[in-house]
């Protein structure tokens, strides 16, 4: 018998690099704590009930479902923690409890565990998640009506809705300073947007988040808002007003950056984030929404398995 020498291989991954799923939920996590720290200072406790309702819940659906799938327990890599958190800093600090409810059991159960569990959802689980709630319940996800006993010495108006209704005049009672700030209402952690951005800027640099879907997103906010602005300046806000209001600024550093919902190539990133700053400004300007961000980033989401098919061109010679 010839003596011949097999080449044996295994399945991929040939090499792990170290890295885990884990490892990326908490950090994320840990980039979110500061603005979700800074909500609850200025909110009081019903910010903290909401914040300790939502995550609470995420992680009693998480192991439920583990439970009866008869799967191990994944509570502890950090994915419901982190899906509670989001959730919780999109929403405003007086929403019911039984509404923290539904909307984790919407984010658990049908966005993510309907799919196959983590990494199989299309679609990012808080963007969902908070267009039913908006669709369903939209008095309590209105922060003019929500934050009304609130008094902080700010404008205790949503800025997007005094623009859309009054134009570029209402712009003149907050100055971008403030705005960056977070000398706003709105969710619990979205106003604060400079915390936001040290807290993507960190994920950036740690690799966990894709700096091409954040810069994309807010280009393709900036470009269109400019557009709209050069076309009428006295109904259309400008680019800047844009950028540091609603929920620009957590959408492309948290929710647009989700793995499973976002392409993974390098043009097909950047298509994706320009996409769904496209659509944001777009739903502002001339849709009914106030904010197009969360329909922004789903429109974005179901375009980015088309998107993944755009691949390099070989390169080499075909014999």
């Amino acid at each position: 018998m010839i003596d011949q020498k097999k080449l044996v291989v295994s399945h991929a991954p040939f090499w792990h690099i170290g890295s885990s799923v884990a490892e990326r939920y908490y950090n994320i996590l840990f980039a979110a704590i500061p603005a979700a720290v800074l909500g609850c200072i200025r909110y009081g406790m019903p910010a903290v009930g909401v914040v300790s309702f939502s995550i609470a819940f995420c992680i009693i659906w998480e192991r439920l479902m583990n439970l009866v799938t008869r799967q191990p327990a994944t509570i502890g890599d950090g994915s419901a923690a982190l899906t509670g958190l989001l959730l919780a800093l999109v929403l405003p600090a007086t929403v019911p409890w039984w509404l923290v409810i539904v909307g984790t059991f919407l984010a658990m159960i049908v966005g993510k565990h309907i799919f196959g569990g983590i990494g199989s959802n299309p679609v990012n689980i808080v963007a969902l998640t908070f267009a039913i709630l908006s669709l369903s319940w939209a008095g309590h996800l209105d922060f003019n009506e929500a934050l009304v006993n609130y008094d902080f010495g700010f404008p205790m108006v949503y800025p997007l809705s005094q623009v859309k209704h009054f134009g570029t005049a209402a712009i003149g009672s907050f100055s971008y300073m403030d705005l960056l700030l977070g000398r706003q209402i709105g969710g619990i952690g979205a106003p604060f947007g400079l915390a936001l951005i040290v807290g993507g800027v960190y994920l950036i640099l740690r690799g966990f988040i894709r700096w091409e879907i954040v810069l994309s997103f807010l280009a393709g906010v900036f470009i269109t808002a400019m557009i709209f602005y050069s076309a009428n300046a006295e109904k259309f806000a400008d680019p800047l007003f844009h950028l540091l209001t609603g929920y620009t600024l957590i959408g492309a550093i948290f929710l647009a950056t989700d793995d499973s919902s976002s392409p993974v190539g390098f043009i097909p990133m950047l298509i994706y984030g320009a996409v769904g700053g496209f659509m944001t400004v777009l739903i502002r300007n001339i849709g009914i929404w106030v904010d197009g961000v969360v329909l922004g980033i789903l429109i974005a989401n179901v375009v980015s398995p088309l998107l993944d098919k755009i691949r390099p061109k070989v390169v080499g010679k075909v014999s």
